[in-house]
């Protein structure tokens, strides 16, 4: 939930989407944006051509709400399940429109050592998350 709780984020990493819900209306959800990336059945690719095992896991918000950071790992033993031939850890990033939307960033891409599994991550200084709360707002 972005920190004006406006924007809702769902990933969802079997079909390697991320979508970005207006819930401005709690009653009435608005699906305002949606990228696709990774995933079992689709397996899309990163806008850089780089293949993006995985799809959308951990999610991290900036504070400001522009941008929206995730990785690909999801559980080990179902990672190994679904992509026995390796699965490189990655970390993308898609900017968030302020009226909704979202568009994969084809230049971030954060790769991490061989045998290593990017599951979650932490923005310095916090995120949209309640980790958000344990630093003092500047």
């Amino acid at each position: 939930l972005s920190m004006d709780d406006k924007f809702l984020y769902v990933s969802c990493w079997g079909t390697g989407e991320m979508r970005q819900y207006d819930v401005s209306d709690p009653r009435k959800p608005k699906l305002t944006g949606s990228v696709h990336i990774g995933g079992i059945a689709r397996r899309t690719s990163h806008p850089s051509g780089k293949v993006y095992a995985g799809g959308p896991q951990m999610v991290e918000i900036s504070r400001d709400g522009g941008r929206v950071y995730w990785t690909n790992s999801l559980y080990s033993t179902w990672d190994d399940q679904f992509y026995p031939a390796g699965m490189p850890a990655a970390q993308v990033m898609a900017r968030a429109a302020p009226d909704g939307g979202l568009a994969l960033d084809a230049e971030y891409w954060v790769t991490f050592p061989e045998g290593y599994r990017a599951h979650q991550i932490r923005l310095e200084g916090g995120d949209c998350s309640t980790d958000s709360f344990c630093y003092p707002s500047v």
